[in-house]
């Protein structure tokens, strides 16, 4: 197999996954959220951290990668516009990424320790639970837009 066929395949499965995790991620936090059972949300959110830093995070290290070497394989330039714009949403997609990393270990640990209390999900979920809502959108619009720059190849004069 040529590489670059090897290497696209790794680049698509890789966005594949991305794409897939955060649309799962985001789903199941949001359906155990609004049981506002904390034993509910503490298991979902659990396993949503465990499947962020599994799936998720090994595609951010793999998409660069592939992303590089798919495009010196190929000869497609770093400077080409699609490739720059693909790039600086891929670094946004991070800066709203990260701080959801961060949001659902606290919205686990705020989750555990309300069901050990027995006690109900108290404001301070209720408002990080919001932040990351509202986090997700971004990084989510942004993998969507990747793709498409990805499929599309536009040409974007930038330089």
């Amino acid at each position: 197999m040529p590489i670059d066929i090897l290497l696209r395949f790794l680049h698509v499965i890789g966005a594949t996954v991305l794409l897939g995790t955060g649309a799962g991620i985001a789903f199941f936090m949001v359906v155990a959220q609004r049981t506002r059972d904390p034993a509910v949300v503490a298991h979902v959110a659990g396993t949503v951290v465990i499947a962020d830093g599994v799936f998720t995070a090994t595609a951010v290290v793999v998409q660069p990668i592939t992303g590089y070497l798919l495009a010196k394989a190929i000869g497609w330039p770093l400077t080409e516009g699609w490739i720059v714009l693909a790039l600086a949403l891929y670094v946004i997609t991070g800066l709203f990424w990260l701080p959801v990393v961060w949001l659902q270990l606290k919205l686990r640990d705020i989750a555990r320790a309300t069901a050990l209390a027995g006690t109900a999900l108290p404001p301070a979920f209720t408002s990080l639970y919001r932040i990351w809502f509202a986090c997700g959108f971004p990084a989510f619009f942004a993998v969507l837009a990747i793709i498409w720059l990805m499929l599309a190849r536009p040409s974007i004069a930038l330089f």
